[in-house]
Formats: structure tokens, C-alpha cells, sequence
């Protein structure tokens, strides 16, 4: 399903169905097997578990595309891997978190492959604008691998206070109260020109220390 949405953008909005897991019990999501992921295979757009991997691959140009796990956490460190593996490096890819999957609100945290960050929030599927909540917009940050290599995104969430790390090294932390629970999910945006194709693996979720 495709929904035009400002600057031309089109997002591609991977329904899911909310299971109880609570925000306070272990997650681990290595994608050895197919699980609860959505997955999309299409001209635009192809989203798969594979070889220990989910392998996302945007193709269209000026689109961004999700996948959400269907369950429910609220606080937590959520951490995910994920390696570009090709296409332009002017690009966009990451994680979400704490997901409304039936209104399509949720954080998202986003990197680029040529170094830049992007944290904020996305309401009604980004049909409004996105809303930037560290800092005015995309960020230059040197914790970044860039190019066709791995980074590790982590968001530490405990009620209203988010921080962010990229490779264990803290780029954004915010106070926001926009959204308290809810799904997880993955992203890959092409900011120009499509094929950007994205590798995430070892998405976890564990209890607050």
C-alpha cells in the first residue's frame, strides 16, 4: 500500500499485529527463521529473512519503506546491526521503536551512509511532517562507519528520556513524550537515487539496568 506524502516522498507501510511481550522481558531476534517480521517483495521494495539476516533492498528512488516485528515494548536498550551493502551512500536506514502500527506513529533513528544522523518522530506515516527531536535536522556524526560497512544503533528508552548511540558512542539524547510503548521496527530510505540495499541482523531488546 502507498501513500503520497510531502516532498514527493512515498512510504510503504508493512502492517503488523500487536502481540503481549511486554516492555520488560528480554527480546533477541538473530533472523535465523522467517518469525513475525513482515516481509515485501515487490519492484519497489524487497524485504526478506536470509542466510541469518533480514535483507532489505529499496529500489525506487525518493521512497522510504518499513518492517515492524509485531510486539510491544516500552522501556528498554533496543540495539540493531546493520550493514550497508549497496548503493549510493546518500541514503538513510535504521530503527524503529515504540511503533503505533494502526495510526503510524513512531521514533525512528536513522544514519546515512555518507555519516549523517536523523533522530525523530513520524506521525500518521509521515502524511505530517517528520518532526526532528535532536537537533534541527540531519547531523554530521564521526561514529558512523560509512559506506558499504556495519553499524550498531542503540536507543536507551526509560519513560520520557531517549538516549542514541552509534557504535557505542552516544550522538542525541532528548527528553519526549510523544509515544510510551509499542512496536519495533526496521527502515530503509533512498534519498535520490534507489538500490540501497540494507542487511540487519541481531535485533535485541533488554530490560533497563
Amino acid at each position: 500500500m502507498h501513500k503520497k506524502i510531502l516532498r514527493l516522498f512515498v512510504f510503504l507501510g508493512l502492517t503488523a499485529v500487536f502481540t503481549a511481550c511486554g516492555g520488560t522481558q528480554p527480546y533477541t531476534e538473530p533472523f535465523d527463521a522467517p518469525g513475525s517480521w513482515r516481509v515485501e517483495s515487490s519492484g519497489d521494495v524487497t524485504g526478506e529473512v536470509r542466510d541469518g539476516v533480514f535483507d532489505f533492498t529499496v529500489n525506487e528512488d525518493e521512497l522510504t519503506s518499513w518492517t515492524t516485528a509485531g510486539e510491544s515494548f516500552s522501556n528498554g536498550i533496543y540495539t540493531v546491526e546493520a550493514t550497508q551493502v549497496a548503493g549510493p551512500d546518500n541514503n538513510a536506514y535504521g530503527m524503529l521503536f515504540r511503533v503505533d502500527d494502526e495510526n503510524d506513529n513512531f521514533y525512528s533513528f536513522q544514519i546515512s551512509g555518507d555519516g549523517y544522523v536523523w533522530i525523530g518522530r513520524y506521525r500518521d506515516g509521515g502524511a505530517a511532517e517528520a518532526e526532528p527531536i535532536v537537533n534541527d535536522w540531519w547531523f554530521e556524526s564521526p561514529a558512523i562507519n560509512q559506506g558499504n560497512a556495519t553499524n550498531k544503533l542503540a536507543v536507551q528508552a526509560e519513560g520520557q528520556n531517549l538516549i542514541f548511540f552509534v557504535n557505542d558512542q552516544e550522538v542525541g539524547r532528548v527528553t519526549d513524550d510523544a509515544f510510551s510503548s509499542g512496536d519495533i521496527g526496521l527502515m530503509v530510505r533512498t534519498l535520490g537515487v534507489g538500490g540501497v540495499q540494507v542487511q540487519f541482523d541481531n535485533f535485541t531488546v533488554e530490560p533497563l539496568p
